[in-house]
C-alpha cells in the first residue's frame, strides 16, 4: 500500500450518513487536536497497543530520514489509553490528509473513563502500508527520533508532548516512557 492512503479512507462509508462519530486518538490527536469537536473525553480501545513503529516522511521526518510515530498493533487483551473525539463527518477530510502516510480509518469499540461505550473510529497504520518500520528498541527507536526533524517539526518534540499528555491524564504506557527515558538520557 502506497504511503498516501487519502483516497482509501475515502472509500469508508461506515458511517455515512451518521451525523456525530467518535474519533479515538492515541497520538498526537491526543494534544494536538487541529480540527473542530462538539466534545472531548478519555477514552480506552482494547486487543491494540500503541507502538512507535510508523514512519514519518511528511510530519515528523522526510522522505530521505522518516521519523518515528505512533500507531497501533494488535494486541489480544491490551489495553490503549487516548482521547475520545466528537466530531461531524466534516471532518473527516481533514483527518484524511493529516493521517495519510500510511494510516486507515477503522470501526472501534471505544469506552469512556466515564462509563459506556460507542462505535466509533480510529485511524491505524498497519504493517502493510510503505511507511511502516517495524519493531525496534525502544533505545533504537529513540535514537531515530532524536536525529528526526520535518515540516510539523522535531520527532523528539511529539515524543516528548505525547509523554506530558498522558502523564497529564494519569494514562500509563512503559513503551513511551521508556522511549523518553532514552531520549532524555541522550540530551545529557
Amino acid at each position: 500500500m502506497s504511503h498516501n492512503t487519502i483516497a482509501i479512507n475515502q472509500r469508508m462509508d461506515q458511517f455515512d450518513g451518521h451525523h456525530r462519530v467518535w474519533l479515538f486518538g492515541y497520538g498526537s490527536l491526543i494534544f494536538k487536536p487541529d480540527f473542530p469537536f462538539i466534545e472531548r473525553k478519555p477514552a480506552t480501545i482494547s486487543n491494540w497497543t500503541r507502538r512507535f513503529w510508523q514512519g514519518s516522511h511528511d510530519h515528523r521526518g522526510t522522505e530521505t530520514a522518516p521519523g518515528r510515530v505512533a500507531t497501533l498493533i494488535a494486541q489480544p487483551g491490551a489495553v490503549t489509553a487516548g482521547m475520545a473525539y466528537l466530531i461531524t463527518p466534516e471532518v473527516f477530510a481533514h483527518l484524511d490528509h493529516r493521517e495519510k502516510n500510511g494510516y486507515l480509518r477503522l470501526a472501534t469499540d471505544i469506552r469512556f473513563e466515564d462509563g459506556g461505550s460507542e462505535l466509533g473510529l480510529v485511524y491505524i497504520a498497519t504493517e502493510d502500508n510503505a511507511a511502516f518500520l517495524g519493531e525496534a528498541s525502544e533505545r533504537d527507536i529513540a535514537s531515530q527520533i532524536a536525529r528526526s526533524h520535518g515540516p510539523s517539526g522535531a520527532n523528539r518534540d511529539y515524543l516528548l508532548d505525547l509523554a506530558q499528555a498522558l502523564r497529564e491524564l494519569g494514562m500509563e504506557d512503559a513503551h513511551v516512557f521508556e522511549i523518553e527515558r532514552y531520549l532524555t538520557e541522550m540530551r545529557e
